[in-house]
């Protein structure tokens, strides 16, 4: 077995012996390392104690090292809890209650950090930029007067957690070493020892071969995940890191099976997450474009306007051989990406693990520029999460949220009250009957549409603009942002060179798009019933209007290329984008629109009525942007002329769009290319984004009924992979729902 295999099943024996006992994060040393960081600097300014208190997290855990390991750092250190720690767990909970800590939508996580800055200049170099900060800072407090107090106070407080990233990089190399000296095996020694005088370099310095800079990554990561954070992207990396790759192999230092053995073993130290009881959704880019100005070769890239490189190759390989669900992959496609790469991503896509999801730069790339940012850094997207766009390291982390959009045509037919509760959710827009025509009924559900987004907003800035961000400073991640450092202010208040920017994951188009459709043919051009008549069926479930719904079903649906559809989806990314391009996060930054849902179609599901495209109350909505499974009943090709109508330069966040094909469809060359046509041809008539199933129904269904023998299928689910026998029952059969194509 390979490096990577062995630590594979190391960490999951590892998992097994923690088991139950660990408690998740309620059992681990987090809070504990923390409180004997704060307990010392309780008079300090918050940022000063915040810093003091990551501080001894990192310098306090133990630096365990697996037997198989190519690298050092592991999770595995906050969970040495005994008890002399347990002693401190009532102080360090209500001192960790006390100081507090960012959440998701108030920007902790979702990240992409600048590991291209950090590989350049090291820890030792980032050291410096303080020391220059701090400098500039005080010599401006001594001639002009100005109060710099809280510049000061955050550079002393980012130096504090830097010098001790440095401690725990020293710390992890001398384990590796004193493991080194026990080694039985040379070549385990041999790896060791690598490990030490990596570790024992990368403390100060920046690194120099392939090995150190992704040590050098994997140590910052790991110091992330001990902070508490998720969802941590790791970028561009064919980018950042082909320079030590290239130089490597020139020197013969590696070859390309050397690189694939660190890649895999760098990927599956993801999986450490589920010892907190859940996979990581830790986003890795590869491909896009090159830079502005960037000639042809540059970091290995093939031409002007693709910047794959033979690392990307290797990467997908790399995730491909891990086969594990952590390391969410995504491929940027540019215009002159070569068909051998995304061949390369069909077969890994093929083998289950539905990576990476495929991502139009044609599109992302105008659809970040609408928003203000530099052309050079729209160009250097990456995502974070699942599929969202982010620019590394110049933008706070990402937070975003759901927008039941189907919910406003149950509002508009019933004045602004929920059918399901009764409760008033909307303005009132008038009784059903009262919309002589669609164009009326069409500003009703504008107008609950518009009051809707309102209300989400208002939720999220009162919720994000609560805190005071000098007592909830994250001098850490901040060192990861440019101009933090500069600037002397954190990354959420006003150090990032952009502001936050916030997603709103608009749900339910297909959803939408056939409800539309259905009044329009159904009401209005058919005139088979009134709207009055259409609400009362919805009220009721369609419980004795099995005539209506037949009817319903019937109407046109989205997905087959019918415009009397389609346009409604053309309709939903406009009016979206309109409603949300209006406000701004609480620092002035964008609000992007997003067609996507993840899982959460399922659960906005249950909060609607019978819809009226014949839909059954509370049954899950549309999947992101795909249309209703089952409704995309001509094929393929009509999926693709469908999707691709609307502007998605409109969606500066991202689009889902779900697709199942079965498996015979990557294993013949043939086929293969039939479909990295079809792919094609999607991105050039403006498809955002597409990610693909590629397990048959029949082994899904089997699944269900004998999740013992398939505890490590891995199926694309949305946004993100997962272990089909983990998934709740509801998200299994929603999978099992898509239209399957051949």
């Amino acid at each position: 077995m390979r490096a990577y295999e062995l630590l594979r099943d190391e960490i999951e024996r590892e998992k097994a012996r923690l088991g139950d006992a660990t408690g998740g994060y309620a059992k681990t040393t987090r809070e504990i390392f923390m409180y004997r960081g704060y307990a010392g600097h309780f008079t300090d300014p918050p940022p000063v104690a915040r810093a003091h208190a990551i501080a001894e997290l990192f310098r306090r855990h133990e630096k365990h090292i697996y037997e198989n390991d190519l690298f050092a750092g592991s999770l595995r250190g906050l969970f040495t809890r005994g008890p002399e720690e347990d002693a401190y767990a009532a102080p360090a909970a209500e001192t960790a209650k006390s100081y507090g800590s960012d959440s998701f939508w108030t920007g902790f996580d979702h990240f992409a950090p600048d590991y291209e800055t950090l590989l350049a200049i090291g820890v030792g170099g980032l050291l410096e930029k303080i020391k220059t900060s701090r400098e500039k800072f005080l010599t401006a407090a001594s001639t002009n007067g100005g109060d710099h107090g809280a510049n000061l106070v955050f550079l002393h407080s980012a130096e504090i957690t830097l010098r001790a990233f440095g401690e725990m990089i020293r710390q992890y190399g001398e384990a590796a070493a004193a493991l080194s000296e026990r080694a039985g095996d040379e070549t385990r020694r041999s790896d060791l020892s690598r490990v030490a005088r990596a570790c024992g370099k990368l403390r100060e310095r920046p690194p120099e071969t392939l090995h150190e800079a992704l040590q050098l990554v994997w140590l910052t990561h790991t110091a992330f995940l001990y902070e508490g954070r998720y969802a941590m992207a790791l970028g561009r990396m064919d980018r950042y890191l082909y320079p030590f790759y290239a130089n490597d192999l020139r020197n013969g230092l590696i070859t390309d099976c050397d690189a694939l053995e660190l890649l895999a073993c760098f990927f599956m130290k993801i999986t450490e997450h589920t010892f907190l009881g859940n996979d990581d959704v830790v986003n890795i880019c590869v491909g896009g474009t090159p830079g502005v100005n960037e000639t042809p070769g540059v970091n290995g890239a093939r031409g002007n306007t693709c910047a794959v490189n033979e690392l990307s190759y290797r990467i997908v390989e790399a995730v491909m051989r891990c086969g594990v669900p952590g390391p969410n992959l995504s491929a940027r496609i540019a215009k002159d990406t070569p068909d051998s790469f995304l061949d390369a991503c069909l077969i890994s896509i093929g083998t289950g693990l539905g990576y990476p999801a495929l991502m139009n730069d044609e599109i992302n790339v105008p659809a970040l520029m609408r928003r203000g940012y530099a052309e050079e850094d729209c160009r250097d997207y990456c995502m974070v999460g699942c599929i969202e766009n982010f620019i590394a390291g110049k933008q706070p982390p990402w937070s975003d949220g759901r927008f039941n959009t189907p919910k406003y045509i149950e509002l508009a037919l019933n004045n602004g009250v929920c059918m399901l509760t009764g409760s008033r959710e909307g303005p009132d827009t008038g009784a059903a009957g009262s919309f002589a025509t669609m164009d009326f009924f069409l500003r009703a559900v504008d107008a609950q549409m518009e009051f809707g987004a309102a209300r989400y907003m208002s939720a999220f800035i009162n919720e994000s603009a609560r805190y005071d961000r000098s007592r909830y400073a994250q001098p850490f991640l901040s060192c990861f942002c440019a101009d933090c450092i500069e600037r002397g202010a954190d990354i959420n208040d006003g150090g990032a060179r952009y502001p936050s920017a916030h997603g709103v994951g608009c749900m339910g188009i297909g959803t939408f798009a056939d409800s539309m459709a259905a009044i329009e043919q159904v009401v209005f051009t058919d005139k088979l019933v009134g709207l009055g008549t259409l609400r009362d069926a919805m009220l009721a479930d369609f419980d004795g209007y099995g005539g209506l719904r037949a009817a319903l079903l019937r109407a046109p649906k989205y997905g087959n290329n019918d415009d009397r559809a389609d346009k409604y989806a053309v309709r939903f990314v406009e009016q979206t984008a309109r409603l949300f391009d209006s406000y701004k996060t609480r620092d002035g930054g964008p609000v992007y629109t997003a067609i996507a849902a993840n899982v959460q179609n399922i659960d906005a599901g249950k909060l609607l009525a019978a819809s009226p495209d014949g839909r059954k109350a509370k049954e899950p909505l549309s999947d992101a942007a795909s249309p209703t499974y089952g409704a995309d009943f001509n094929g393929p090709t009509a999926v693709v002329n469908s999707v691709t109508k609307p502007d998605y330069t409109l969606v500066s966040c991202g689009t889902v769009l779900n697709q199942k094909y079965t498996a015979d469809m990557f294993k013949d060359d043939g086929k293969r290319a039939r479909l990295l046509t079809l792919i094609k041809t999607y991105f050039a008539k403006g498809g955002q984004e597409i990610q693909i199933n590629a397990v048959g129904k029949d082994i899904l269904t089997d699944a269900v009924l004998r999740p013992e023998i398939y505890r490590n299928l891995i199926v694309r689910v949305s946004g993100f992979s997962a272990r089909f026998v983990t998934l709740a029952p509801e998200v299994q059969r929603d999978i099992l729902r898509r239209t399957e194509h051949g």
